[in-house]
């Protein structure tokens, strides 16, 4: 879908100032320039102006008020689950504690959804899981991309497990992984993740074991959970 000039104005300033707002440039409590200043000096027009304060007040990181002017608000109301959000943070100021809270979240949900896969996959569905295997045995070799195999192995599993909150959350998910794996492989000092423990992750899936695919995915999760708090 093309987007006009507009548009991508709108989303770049939306950007510019996320960014900004998160390294705390403009900080909380304190006002943003108004929107007729912002359009000076990022050189953009006021309907984009007041679209890009629109979005950032959606995400939750400002509130714009007439008499007020624009707030930026305290990092509680920021909306996580955002991925814009989580991407602004986590390239300007990643934090232990911060990846540590995501992969509680990790603990939290992921090895349900493997359980639940394990009862709904269909064979499709199996066989994306298994390709994603396959690609993280090419990364071992040279063949592909470390990262995004990994990313698409877990990625799938929540698409298989057939619940639609918990593929809504794959964008969310592989948006925090792609810090969250390469900081937890740097600490163990290998390049990519262990394939024999995903392969056995694969094999409960395809076995259709609930319950040996749901500790399989606990015992990795908790295993980079431990490395994480041993960090900090």
């Amino acid at each position: 879908m093309n987007t006009s000039p507009r548009q991508n104005l709108t989303h770049q300033l939306t950007h510019d100032l996320g960014i900004a707002i998160v390294k705390g440039v403009y900080p909380v409590g304190e006002g943003l320039p108004s929107e007729a200043d912002l359009c000076i000096e990022y050189d953009v027009s006021r309907s984009s102006t007041r679209e890009a304060v629109k979005m950032l007040s959606a995400k939750g990181l400002i509130s714009s008020r007439p008499k007020q002017g624009i707030r930026v608000l305290p990092e509680s109301n920021w909306n996580m689950f955002d991925t814009d959000v989580l991407k602004w943070i986590l390239s300007s100021k990643p934090s232990l504690s911060l990846l540590k809270e995501f992969t509680q979240v990790r603990v939290a949900l992921e090895p349900q959804a493997a359980a639940l896969a394990a009862m709904n996959a269909s064979d499709e569905q199996i066989a994306a899981i298994e390709k994603a295997l396959d690609r993280m045995v090419e990364a071992e070799q040279g063949l592909d991309d470390p990262l995004e195999a990994d990313i698409a192995f877990h990625t799938s599993i929540l698409v298989a497990s057939g619940n639609r909150f918990f593929v809504q959350l794959t964008e969310f998910i592989s948006t925090a992984l792609r810090v969250s794996i390469r900081y937890t492989n740097k600490i163990k000092g290998v390049p990519g993740a262990d394939v024999k423990k995903h392969a056995e992750i694969f094999n409960a899936i395809k076995a259709r074991n609930p319950q040996q695919t749901r500790a399989a995915v606990s015992m990795i999760l908790d295993e980079a959970l431990e490395l994480i708090e041993s960090k900090l």
